[in-house]
């Protein structure tokens, strides 16, 4: 997620600042790889409404997350004969990946606008080499591939400069920064370069959002009908300003920043959002009332359809009586999944179950059963090479996008968050905006995925 990082207004300005030599840091200890977790013991079960959560069934440990994960194949450990050449731009989220402990990469260059951030790239990197501009670093002919990590309203430009100067780009969320016409512009520049597009969507490979793909591979759900996605983030006007002047942050739209969200659903079944209804809150703070992106909004919930006609509800929430989370609950026909969540409760799965019980009217119903899941830590697995196997950010998402993007340039193939996947997480919430500020219209939302 790139929500720390500030909008530099004026890029051309020249900013004076050398490259200043660094020792390699030291690497984190990584724990010693243990596979999936191993079942428990089904010893004091309770199930029903009233139920204990410390003796809940835990028998999903080996029947779920013991199963290989056969889509997730494409990140198996496997050793590149070349090495890519990374350039990192952007000292504040772009300090978070482990491009330095790739097996497979190096970090050639690193770039900040402000010197003590682009000193903190090189010494989280071991790189001497500094550039004061993304526009330097691009013309640096060593340099194979760009890491965008500067503001969110930058990101389009910043990755169409680097591909236009032979690069391939992973770059922060979200794609397109409120404008369907710079996706489309995007998307462009990625079919006519032929480079690779990623980008780096933290939901996609948080440890619940991978079990729930692996429950999905394996018909575990049954049929998905409805989904829900909750990114909420209180306590964000702190990033709005810095040194006296306006950050992209400042006023910025929450369905802008869906990518958190949607990806939820998206990288799971791999279902398209083809319209929307989406509602706003605000309270006519003077931050809604003055910011260059017309915003009135603190917070905004959405419903979306999908192309299989399933249900799926999404908020974006920046303030109010709420705890930070993101988090998504999988509802399905023979089970479902619900992720953490803020207020204490852990991940649970509900399963169907011929049972009956009487509800406290006296009524007769079906009884499903209750379990909880224990989170399998996938970054302990061999779905990542020795190194980059440790714990990192937004639910261990980091290490997987560090590992994805290299591994699909080393091996030529296309990364799991393309341009395609980025455009289908991003655009929905441009869509979800401009209904929420015609009063919750219900809208079609445009589809970028190749014909055919």
């Amino acid at each position: 997620m790139a929500d720390t990082y500030m909008f530099c207004h004026d890029l051309s300005a020249e900013r004076q600042g050398k490259g200043i030599q660094m020792d390699n840091t030291r690497r984190p200890e990584m724990p010693e790889s243990s596979g999936v977790s191993q079942s428990a013991s089904n010893d004091g079960t309770k199930r029903g409404p009233n139920y204990s959560r410390r003796n809940f069934l835990k028998r999903n440990s080996a029947a779920i997350a013991g199963m290989a994960l056969v889509s997730e194949s494409a990140l198996a450990v496997d050793t590149a004969p070349k090495k890519i050449r990374i350039g990192v731009v952007g000292g504040r989220f772009g300090c978070s990946f482990q491009w330095h402990e790739h097996p497979d990469c190096i970090v050639e260059a690193v770039s900040d606008l402000i010197p003590e951030r682009r000193e903190q790239l090189m010494k989280t990197y071991g790189c001497a080499k500094a550039y004061n501009s993304l526009e330097e670093l691009v013309l640096d002919k060593n340099i194979d591939a760009v890491g965008v990590f500067t503001g969110a309203p930058l990101h389009v430009q910043h990755a169409i400069r680097a591909m236009k100067h032979g690069k391939h780009v992973i770059s922060a969320v979200p794609a397109s920064a409120g404008s369907v016409e710079d996706a489309e512009r995007l998307l462009d520049t990625v079919k006519t370069s032929g480079l690779t597009y990623m980008m780096a969507e933290t939901s996609h490979y948080q440890q619940p959002t991978i079990s729930a793909r692996n429950f999905y591979e394996k018909n575990l759900f049954g049929d998905i009908y409805y989904c829900e996605s909750e990114y909420q983030h209180p306590g964000l006007k702190t990033l709005f300003e810095r040194d006296g002047k306006r950050t992209w942050r400042h006023g910025y739209a929450p369905m802008h920043y869906p990518t958190h969200c949607t990806a939820h659903l998206i990288s799971v079944t791999g279902e398209r959002l083809t319209e929307v209804a989406c509602h706003g809150w605000g309270d006519d703070d003077p931050i809604l009332r003055d910011n260059v992106y017309g915003n009135p909004f603190w917070n905004e919930s959405a419903m979306f359809k999908t192309d299989r006609g399933h249900a799926f509800r999404v908020n974006v929430w920046w303030e109010g009586a709420h705890r930070g989370c993101e988090r998504a609950q999988w509802i399905g026909s023979k089970m479902s999944f619900y992720g953490a969540h803020p207020n204490g409760l852990g991940p649970v799965i509900i399963r169907t179950e011929d049972r009956k019980e009487t509800d406290d009217a006296g009524f007769e119903r079906m009884a499903p059963t209750f379990e909880e899941y224990e989170q399998t830590e996938w970054w302990k697995t061999d779905m990542l090479p020795e190194p980059l196997r440790h714990n990192s950010g937004h639910h261990g998402s980091h290490t997987f996008l560090t590992h994805e993007f290299i591994d699909a340039l080393t091996h030529d193939r296309r990364p799991s968050v393309d341009i395609y996947e980025a455009l289908a997480y991003t655009v929905p919430g441009i869509i979800a905006h401009e209904s929420a500020l015609r009063g919750g219209e219900l809208m079609k939302i445009p589809q970028f995925d190749p014909r055919g």
